[in-house]
C-alpha cells in the first residue's frame, strides 16, 4: 500500500512540476522562440523562481551589460551568479545579460526565463568550428571546453552597439553593487580585472617559452602580472580596433606547435595583455576558492574586504555541498543556490 501511495505522489509531483514549468522565452538574436513545456531531466536541473528585484528611486535609464556562457553543466552555478548580481545590485532593473551558447539546449534556455521572469537577456551562438583545431589538452579536461574559449570571441559576437561589458564565469558570486565595477575607468585600456603581480608569473608558461630568445621577449617593456579572465571589464570597441581576438588566436597557433603553457585559455590572454591592463581592486576578485586544478582542496578567504567571491579551481560549492564535504566557504554559496532538488519539491 505504501509503494502505490509513493506512486501515486510521484505521479501527482511530475503534473505539477509540468504544468509550473511552461514558458514562452523571446527570441533572442540567433532567431530562438522557444514555447515548450519544460520537465525535469537528469541533465537540466530544476530552479524555483527567484524574487523580482526593482529598482531605486535613484536609478537612470542606464544599462549595465554582463556577459556569460550558458552550460547545462555550470547551470547551477550560473543561477547563482545571477541571483547575487540582482540581489545586491541598486538598479537591478538596468542589468541586461548576454549568454553565450554552443550547444543548443531548450531546456537550459527556458530555465533562465522561468526562474527569472523579469530579467533583460539575450542569447548568442558561439561556434565551437571557430576554436575546432586551436585548443591544446591542458591539465584539466573542464579547461579544455570549446566554451571555455567564447570569451575570446565576444567582440564578435556581442551586437555593435554595445560598448562595454563586464564578462563574468558561472562559478562566483557578486556580493556588492556591480554598478561599482562597471563605473571604473579605463584609461584607454582595453579591459580592467585585478591583477596579482606577487604571483609567480614563470608557473604559467613552460620552461620551453621561457628558454627560447624570442619568446622569452614578449614581455619586454612592460611589468607582467597575473589576471583572472573570469572578472573582466572590457571595452568591446577598443577591443575590435587593436584586434586582441586575432592576437590570442595567434599565440594559440605557436601553441600547437610548441607546447609554452599548460592551462587552457588563460596564458594566451596573459601573453596579450599583461602589464597593459587597468588593475582594479582585489576585492572584485577573491578568487582560488575552488581549490588548485587538481585536487580542488579547500581555500581560506584571503584578508581584506570582498565584493566577489570565485569558486576558480577544480571545486564546485555545489558539488562540495551534495557530495556532504563542503568546504567552509561553501556555505557562503550556499543561500544563493536556486535549485529545487525532487525532496524540496515533496517537501512543499
Amino acid at each position: 500500500m505504501a509503494s502505490c501511495t509513493l506512486i501515486l505522489l510521484l505521479g501527482l509531483l511530475s503534473f505539477i512540476i509540468v504544468a509550473n514549468t511552461v514558458s514562452s522565452l523571446p527570441s533572442s538574436s540567433g532567431g530562438i522562440r522557444l514555447g515548450v513545456i519544460r520537465k525535469p531531466t537528469a541533465d537540466v536541473p530544476v530552479f524555483r523562481e527567484a524574487p523580482a528585484f526593482r529598482n531605486g528611486d535613484s536609478c537612470g535609464p542606464h544599462r549595465i551589460h554582463i556577459v556569460m556562457t550558458l552550460d547545462a553543466n555550470y547551470l547551477r552555478g550560473t543561477m547563482a551568479a545571477i541571483f547575487s548580481i540582482l540581489r545586491h545590485s541598486t538598479c537591478p532593473e538596468n542589468m541586461e545579460f548576454h549568454f553565450l551558447w554552443a550547444r543548443f539546449d531548450r531546456e537550459v534556455f527556458s530555465s533562465i526565463k522561468s526562474t527569472f521572469p523579469y530579467l533583460n537577456f539575450k542569447f548568442y551562438r558561439f561556434d565551437s568550428n571557430r576554436v575546432r583545431g586551436k585548443i591544446s589538452k591542458s591539465i584539466r579536461q573542464s579547461l579544455d571546453q570549446p566554451l571555455n574559449y567564447a570569451r575570446i570571441y565576444l567582440a564578435d559576437i556581442i551586437p555593435s552597439d554595445v560598448k562595454r561589458v563586464i564578462y563574468l564565469d558561472s562559478d562566483l558570486l557578486v556580493v556588492d553593487d556591480i554598478a561599482k565595477l562597471w563605473e571604473v575607468d579605463l584609461e584607454d585600456r582595453v579591459l580592467a580585472a585585478p591583477e596579482y603581480c606577487h604571483a609567480n608569473f614563470t608557473y604559467y608558461f613552460s620552461n620551453l617559452f621561457w628558454l627560447d630568445p624570442v619568446l622569452a621577449k614578449t614581455f619586454h617593456g612592460r611589468r607582467p602580472c597575473y589576471f583572472n579572465t573570469g572578472v573582466m571589464v572590457v571595452d568591446v570597441e577598443k577591443w575590435r580596433q587593436v584586434q586582441i581576438t586575432q592576437k590570442v588566436e595567434g599565440w594559440m597557433t605557436v601553441q600547437k606547435q610548441k607546447r609554452i603553457y599548460h592551462l587552457g585559455s588563460l596564458p594566451p590572454f596573459l601573453l596579450v595583455l599583461a602589464g597593459n591592463i587597468k588593475g582594479v581592486d582585489h576585492r572584485w576578485n577573491q578568487h582560488g576558492l575552488g581549490g588548485d586544478n587538481m585536487e580542488g582542496k579547500c581555500r581560506s578567504l584571503h584578508p581584506g574586504p570582498i565584493s566577489l567571491l570565485h569558486w576558480s579551481g577544480k571545486g564546485k560549492p555545489w558539488l562540495r555541498l551534495d557530495s556532504r564535504k563542503p568546504c567552509i566557504v561553501d556555505h557562503l554559496w550556499a543561500p544563493y543556490d536556486l535549485y529545487r532538488s525532487s525532496l524540496h519539491v515533496l517537501e512543499e
